[in-house]
């Protein structure tokens, strides 16, 4: 294999470029050339690439987004668009290509792997529910961002005495809203995983400021309602003041962790190995400490659960 490709595509998530430069620099060192795709599968189709050098990746490790962009391709969803897609690709002798994204970038490179394509995927998400993988990157770094936004939110909930709901990304995974909660001590943590008494909830606010507690923090995973709505109902219930925060896309951006830069880096660098190793159809994950490959058509199999350790002790420690 002398040459190959890189583009990300869907979402955007810290770390990403962090992942391009470790795909870029371990090509190069194995001697292989290396082509970026702009804007996506869309850009893919567009054939919108260009050549890649060790320059081409200096000083974006710690930069979030995407320097390669990224776009949503309604056209290469069809089975002309794949073939397309496949035909740009041999046109330009690429002979892998390394995907960085979530759930809906995956299946493109598995369609593009099932038409004879080699193609390795990387798990790039800050909602984290790609299966297959304990962390996606864009994770720790959505989390960690949501933490600290909550804390800034504390400090005028207790000066003002206020019940505060912050609604934060998931529309399906509430692995944001659960991780971040714990981190911050939430009063209840709301995600469409796990069933829910908002009349208990407001039972135990109630409790909380019976026993001197000034302020309260509630999460909400944006699948669950709208944090505006959730507050409606909490300050209905328990009469306290109640107002909502929503931090929307701020989760997805600002400089990648040091976790997330890690763990891009050696995702990136397994990528290409894999690719010049002859395998193809397969992500790159992490599990425990060790980074293993995963079967595409594994991490499509079935939804990924959240932790039901994390899940107890929320409810534990939310008394």
């Amino acid at each position: 294999m002398k040459r190959i490709a890189v583009l990300t595509s869907g979402g955007d998530a810290p770390g990403m470029n962090a992942a391009i430069r470790a795909v870029v620099r371990r090509a190069l060192y194995d001697g292989v050339e290396v082509y970026g795709i702009d804007r996506g599968f869309q850009g893919l189709l567009e054939g919108r690439l260009k050549p890649m050098t060790l320059g081409s990746v200096g000083d974006i490790v710690h930069r979030g987004g995407t320097i390669l962009q990224t776009a949503r391709s309604e056209a290469f969803k069809t089975e002309a668009g794949q073939e397309a897609a496949v035909g740009v690709l041999r046109e330009h002798a690429i002979g892998g290509l390394v995907v960085i994204g979530g759930d809906g970038s995956l299946r493109g490179a598995e369609a593009l792997h099932r038409r004879g394509i080699a193609v390795v995927g990387i798990p790039a998400s800050i909602d984290n529910d790609i299966a297959g993988t304990d962390e996606s990157i864009g994770f720790d770094t959505a989390i960690n961002t949501v933490a600290w936004a909550i804390d800034k939110i504390r400090d005028t909930a207790t000066s003002h005495e206020r019940t505060f709901v912050v609604e934060v990304m998931g529309r399906r995974s509430g692995h944001i809203a659960l991780w971040a909660g714990l981190a911050v001590g939430a009063e209840a943590i709301i995600v469409p995983e796990v069933p829910f008494d908002l009349d208990a909830i407001a039972r135990r606010l109630i409790q909380t400021k019976e026993r001197g507690k000034r302020h309260s923090i509630l999460i909400v995973a944006e699948g669950v309602m709208s944090g505006a709505a959730l507050a409606k109902e909490i300050e209905r219930r328990t009469g306290f003041e109640t107002r909502a925060s929503v931090l929307g896309h701020i989760q997805r951006g600002g400089t990648p962790s040091a976790r997330d830069r890690l763990l891009a880096g050696r995702l990136g660098s397994r990528a290409v190995e894999r690719l010049l190793a002859g395998q193809s159809g397969i992500m790159v994950g992490i599990r425990g400490e060790a980074i293993v490959d995963v079967p595409l058509a594994d991490v499509f199999r079935g939804e990924k659960p959240l932790m039901a350790s994390l899940i107890e002790l929320a409810r534990m420690l939310s008394i």
